[in-house]
């Protein structure tokens, strides 16, 4: 039997720590990578190719939704599993249109982890029952996770990266710089984001990528 290849994104090393035991302590499978953030967790994915990835949704520089739908993009084969604290409708409905297939929540991780990847690694859905209701069957039709699909927001999802990175106190310098983009770019960017969204002041725009759930509070 093939070793199952796992890759675990989240800004916790506490997290990715015990993560790795429960996952490690099922035979066959191995965590072939950590991330600690999003950008990290995408380049890891791209070059890698895991089975599995673990994400949450939190975490810096990408958030869990963006980092989906990127290495769902990427990565075609790599299943998707959300382990979050939210328990949010909303964001449930955005994880499965960016492609995953999985979403549970870290206080049921001890008792459903490995039922949940093993669930993945067989190409079906698995979500915690205080979710579960908001999924249909057809949100895993032929084109889930296509990135054509309709995106609740406006904005693209290069501006969505820039919105997060904005909204963590990154100056338009810093954006350039992560991003390989002259600043005049990044200030044409964020220009447009606050005029697509109808905001004015960095306090609005942080607001707004919170009620999003682009970045936690």
């Amino acid at each position: 039997m093939s070793v199952l290849r796992i890759l675990i994104a989240d800004d916790h090393a506490v997290v990715r720590t015990g993560l790795r035991t429960m996952v490690e302590s099922h035979a066959g499978w191995e965590v072939c990578a950590e991330a600690s953030d999003g950008r990290e967790a995408i380049e890891k994915a791209s070059k890698l190719k895991p089975d599995v990835a673990v994400l949450d949704i939190g975490m810096p520089l990408l958030n869990g939704v963006d980092v989906t739908r990127r290495i769902r993009t990427l990565s075609p084969e790599t299943e998707i599993l959300i382990l979050t604290m939210h328990e949010s409708d909303d964001l449930v409905q955005q994880v499965v249109e960016a492609g995953a297939r999985g979403y549970i929540l870290k206080d049921d991780a001890d008792r459903i982890l490995i039922a949940a990847i093993d669930a993945l690694r067989q190409h079906k859905p698995y979500f915690s029952t205080r979710v579960s209701s908001v999924v249909k069957p057809e949100d895993f039709g032929a084109d889930s996770g296509n990135t054509s699909r309709a995106s609740r927001s406006r904005l693209t999802p290069r501006e969505r990266e820039i919105l997060q990175l904005l909204a963590e106190g990154k100056t338009n310098k810093d954006v350039a710089s992560l991003l390989g983009i002259s600043v005049n770019t990044a200030e044409a960017h964020r220009a447009n984001i606050m005029l697509k969204l109808d905001l004015h002041t960095v306090a609005e725009l942080v607001l707004y990528a919170i009620r999003n759930n682009i970045i936690t509070s």
